[in-house]
């Protein structure tokens, strides 16, 4: 019985950290991160303030978490995909990336930092190091991982993978979060993912010509 009971208690406090983040993503939005109190944000997301302080004692905290959840996958799962075949490999993570670059609270998130970077830098130090650097570096580890298997040849993993994400983020993402009402249809976001994978295949191919020495 002590399990049911405590496997309930943790499911309600998922559910209520779950409505705090939502309520502070979007008085975030609104007002501001330096108008918005944790106080607001309890009454917005309909929990009592020591409930919010016992999970977040601090904006900061609070922001932190919107990072990692926007960052984080579904589930362990979805580990980089081991070596052995690039192409497969790529388009497993170009999916992903796309998925990820998607979700409206990605948008939300790139919002704040962006309208409040003048005055609170720190979020956006936040945003890089908890969010976009560790997803970066799976990446970069996936690449290392298939050079030391030697299927690709990859001199520079970190130009390589920003190469990857960048061919993605700046026809799915970017646009969206500048341009009001962008949006990018399902095929042609797997059509660019394709793409993505065969240009990075192609110029990394283990037995294709290595890098250019000429000055």
């Amino acid at each position: 019985m002590s399990r049911v009971v405590t496997t309930y208690h943790q499911r309600v406090a998922q559910e209520k950290r779950a409505l705090i983040v939502t309520a502070a993503t979007a008085l975030f939005l609104e007002l501001g991160y330096d108008r918005t109190s944790l106080a607001r944000i309890a009454e917005r997301s309909g929990v009592s303030r020591a409930t919010l302080f016992k999970q977040f004692p601090s904006k900061a905290a609070l922001f932190d978490a919107i990072v990692t959840e926007s960052w984080s996958t579904a589930d362990e799962e979805e580990d980089p995909p081991p070596a052995g075949n690039v192409v497969d490999g790529l388009s497993i993570i170009g999916r992903r990336y796309a998925e990820l670059l998607g979700r409206a609270q990605m948008t939300d998130l790139f919002r704040i930092v962006i309208a409040e970077l003048p005055r609170f830098p720190e979020l956006a130090h936040a945003q890089f190091s908890h969010g976009k650097m560790p997803y970066f570096e799976s990446v970069r580890s996936y690449l290392l991982a298939e050079h030391e298997a030697g299927t690709v040849r990859v001199e520079d993993v970190d130009l390589a993978a920003t190469q990857f994400l960048g061919m993605i983020s700046n026809y799915v993402f970017w646009p969206t979060l500048l341009v009001p009402g962008w949006e990018v249809s399902a095929e042609r976001v797997a059509q660019v993912v394709d793409e993505a994978v065969r240009t990075i295949a192609a110029r990394y191919a283990a037995t294709g010509p290595g890098p250019s020495t000429q000055g």
